[in-house]
């Protein structure tokens, strides 16, 4: 049977509500198909317009098999390049970042513009046709400061995205921002369980002491129900919205992406262990505004994000291998912001610090608990995993979706 076939039956045969099977965590053939289906077929996100500031600046991100560069041209505009030298395939930037006038391979020297037109190379003779051999393009994109890439051949209509989520992202500014701190940590835990534990906040209380001074645990803030009928919501949107902010819930019809603004715990403004905002100045005119609470961001396979009145959160999420995920926190505050002066910088990433390593201590545990073969799938909470179910939900749908298409450019057959 082939591992197309097996992911078919096993996810034709779930029940629903309940987790995943093991392999779906663990089996390396069952990670490949999932980088093949979503990783490498969906916008992603990657960086920010901010981390590519001036022409010259470059990022380099790896996607899997995929090593990808990303520049900012003499054009102003910002480009995805596959970072694989088309003469003999080494990669040519090796560095995480940096500026430089060329892309320089260090193999032998083949010469690169930022766009990726291949402009000087050595000894390959005066028929050599250098149009043929620049860097290969990536799908690559700009939303309201976030840049997305796509690995396909052909990229999915990006503008549902751009036109659902612009409106709530513009009025905080975040092409004008800069990055006050950037950390990285690898969690040894498939992908998914990464995802199920940031969509529910079934586990904060117990485990989140300092997340908890600011954030709700309510299912109707941290899921996808109830919030409709929650006065509290209600009236917070209704806040927002006469302030100038948009602020009701929206999903996408495929489940992929979801927007909307949450309240904090009553009086907070930002994520601090005081409440009180964490920079002096406001993202933009109208995040000036007091009791805005968080606009809440979902993008599966590769985000989430909290902007609030002072700063911005943005959390990426890059598959390793089946049992290992690199999650990448990036905080944003505005570029005229000063550090010492209008922001502390441990005040301003103090709690998602801790956030993050105690989120990496609980999806290892649960990495652990399911190797163990007497894992068997277990139920949800309907009242408090609503988030969680969801994922699952859209990930078994598209799964479906592309396994069953005899098409698909999958590599693992057996």
């Amino acid at each position: 049977m082939t591992i197309r076939q097996k992911m078919l039956d096993e996810l034709k045969s779930r029940q629903d509500g309940f987790t995943l099977s093991r392999a779906f965590y663990t089996d390396p053939d069952y990670f490949r198909v999932d980088m093949e289906n979503f990783y490498y077929r969906d916008w992603l996100f990657v960086a920010h317009d901010c981390e590519l500031a001036r022409p010259g600046n470059y990022l380099t991100i790896q996607v899997g098999d995929y090593s990808v560069i990303l520049t900012r041209g003499r054009d102003k505009v910002i480009r995805a390049l596959h970072n694989s030298c088309r003469h003999r395939g080494s990669r040519v930037c090796s560095a995480d970042k940096g500026t430089t006038a060329k892309l320089v391979c260090p193999y032998h020297q083949w010469t690169y513009d930022l766009d990726g037109t291949l402009q000087y190379v050595r000894h390959m003779g005066e028929d050599f046709d250098k149009s043929k051999f620049g860097l290969k393009p990536v799908h690559c994109e700009s939303i309201e400061g976030y840049v997305f890439i796509c690995l396909a051949d052909a990229a999915p209509d990006i503008a549902p995205l751009r036109e659902a989520i612009s409106p709530y992202i513009a009025p905080h500014n975040i092409r004008d921002t800069k990055v006050a701190f950037k950390s990285t940590i690898v969690e040894k835990g498939n992908w998914k369980l990464v995802w199920e534990n940031n969509r529910e906040c079934y586990h904060c209380a117990a485990n989140h002491p300092e997340l908890c001074r600011t954030y709700p645990e309510a299912a109707s803030v941290t899921g996808v129900q109830g919030m409709m009928d929650d006065p509290e919501i209600q009236a917070h949107w209704a806040h927002c919205e006469a302030a100038g902010l948009e602020a009701r819930f929206f999903i996408n019809p495929d489940g992929q992406f979801r927007i909307a603004r949450m309240p904090l715990i009553a009086g907070a403004e930002s994520y601090t262990m005081s409440g009180k905002r964490a920079v002096r100045k406001p993202m933009g005119e109208k995040t000036a505004a007091a009791g805005i609470g968080a606009l809440v961001l979902f993008h599966y396979p590769t985000t989430w994000n909290h902007f609030l009145g002072d700063h911005a959160i943005s959390f990426r999420v890059l598959p390793i291998g089946p049992e290992e995920t690199e999650v990448t926190t990036t905080w944003l505050v505005p570029k005229d912001a000063v550090e010492g002066i209008d922001y502390d910088l441990d005040e301003l990433t103090h709690v998602w610090t801790f956030t993050n390593d105690q989120d990496r201590q609980i999806v290892e545990e649960n990495a652990r608990g399911i190797r163990s073969p007497a894992y068997e799938p277990g139920p949800y909470s309907p009242e408090d995993e609503g988030g969680v179910m969801q994922f699952v939900e859209w990930y078994a749908n598209h799964s479906l979706e592309r396994l069953s298409d005899e098409n698909a450019p999958l590599s693992i057959v057996a």
